[in-house]
């Protein structure tokens, strides 16, 4: 024969539990917007030798802002991951100089979209193309061997994003 006082609180548990997922679920429904950080892809990598013991890598982006809030760009750096994991961060180049990199350096072809720069707002819910390029101390070769490419891009309050080349 079945306890019904034993019923009721399996029941009773049951219906608490259900209760806490749903209030649980529609408080990460509620801040689904809220986290602070860019997300995108590379669409494109060039790379060009400076000399025998540099290379300049310019990479174009498509990048999205999905909080509700806007992103304001700290810093954005280009690091370089070779084939064995090592990370080594590039010089990023000014934006004021980036005319002056495409004009020395043919083989990077040309500007086709805006540099992203610090202190740039990136509205919520905006998607753009953007470019940033960087110096790095390896030879060209060693460039274009790379494993690959991460864009990380710093908010102000300190949330990170990185953009990952492959």
């Amino acid at each position: 024969m079945k306890d019904p006082m034993r019923n009721s609180l399996v029941i009773g548990v049951g219906v608490g539990v259900v209760v806490i997922a749903a209030l649980v679920a529609s408080i990460f429904y509620i801040q689904r917007g809220a986290h602070i950080e860019v997300k995108g892809r590379v669409l494109k990598v060039r790379t060009a030798p400076l000399d025998e013991h540099s290379s300049a890598a310019v990479v174009d982006f498509r990048f999205t802002n999905p909080a509700n809030y806007p992103f304001m760009v700290r810093s954005v750096t280009v690091i370089l991951e070779d084939g064995a994991g090592a990370q080594s961060e590039g010089l990023t180049v000014a934006d004021s100089d980036m005319g002056r990199l495409f004009d020395a350096v043919p083989l990077l072809g040309q500007k086709y979209n805006p540099t992203l720069i610090a202190r740039e707002k990136i509205a919520s819910h905006e998607s753009e193309d953007r470019m940033v390029a960087a110096r790095f101390e390896v030879p060209d070769d060693r460039l274009e061997a790379r494993k690959r490419l991460v864009l990380r891009i710093e908010e102000v309050d300190g949330a990170v994003s990185e953009i990952s080349e492959k």
